[in-house]
């Protein structure tokens, strides 16, 4: 592999595009594509190539970057893009897709000749941006070095878990970090509606744990979206309430009753249902109302 290795991103949402930014203004030729090819166009103003199909982009790639909805878009794209594939081509598998989704996907990268680094990020929409995403990896130790160029432009810092990415160790830690972040969301968003409620204004409650054991920047950052009414997505309700299924059922194939993340799960999927699926996750605090309020 070169130092700038050739790479396709499958997959331009918030985070994708994000992340093919970042690796174009680092040096490296990326080609990208996206089902909804409109999200993938404005990349050519970076300097990117914009494929029309999956096979197009991976065509001559050394490294395939899927950020994906699912483990299910994740195999369906990758299995399109079988034809360009080349053998001894590294994927970096960064969609979220649960433990149970990786075997099927390791298995396509056995037959195509791939190294397979299970590879999900921690962040969303500002670090992405930045290329200050957490990197939590797992795969063949032979490939760190040749993919250092390319971690290091889409991430602040890479944690290698294993040398082996088809057993899911990335992609378990992955789902352990989600179910404190959509707890974190649900119980600040449940907080503010309370408070609502209530007739309490928010911001003493802010003002009462600011600065002690009970604050943390997240919930500083998410209130205040609340308050702002600012909904701007940087994790969608819709893909909120997809990881918290994911975390609910790992937990349930595991033997451990996950309370917090199923009724998470029905707030993500009652905020979807008024209208806010596209929102930022925090829009989970209209779940809390019969009909829907605006404001805090």
């Amino acid at each position: 592999m070169t130092d700038r290795p050739v790479v396709a991103v499958l997959g331009t949402g918030i985070m994708g595009a994000a992340m093919a930014r970042n690796l174009c203004r680092a040096g490296h030729r990326v080609r990208v594509w996206n089902r909804s090819p409109a999200k993938a166009e404005p990349l050519a103003a970076e300097g990117a190539t914009v494929a029309a199909t999956p096979a197009e982009a991976v065509r001559g790639a050394e490294v395939i970057l899927t950020m994906l909805y699912d483990g299910p878009a994740a195999l369906e794209a990758m299995t399109a893009a079988a034809p360009g594939l080349r053998r001894g081509a590294v994927w970096l598998q960064s969609t979220t897709t649960g433990a149970e989704a990786i075997a099927p996907l390791a298995e396509l990268a056995h037959r195509e000749g791939l190294a397979f680094v299970d590879a999900p990020v921690l962040g969303t929409r500002a670090p992405a941006e930045s290329g200050q995403l957490l990197i939590l990896a797992a795969g063949p130790a032979e490939v760190r070095a040749p993919l250092a160029s390319v971690l290091d432009a889409v991430g602040s810092r890479t944690v290698w878990l294993s040398d082996d990415g088809t057993t899911g160790a990335a992609s378990r830690l992955k789902l352990v970090c989600n179910s404190w972040v959509l707890a974190l969301t649900n119980g600040a968003a449940e907080a503010l509606a309370l408070a609502k409620g209530l007739d309490v204004d928010p911001r003493h409650f802010l003002a009462a744990v600011a600065g002690g054991p009970l604050d943390c920047g997240y919930l500083q950052a998410k209130s205040t979206a609340i308050l702002d009414g600012d909904y701007t997505p940087s994790f969608t309700v819709t893909t909120a309430a997809k990881d918290a299924h994911l975390i609910a059922s790992a937990g349930a194939a595991a033997g451990v009753r996950l309370d917090l993340a199923a009724a998470g799960a029905e707030r993500f999927r009652r905020a979807a249902a008024q209208g806010h699926g596209e929102q930022d996750m925090v829009a989970t605090y209209f779940a809390s109302f019969d009909e829907d309020r605006t404001g805090a």
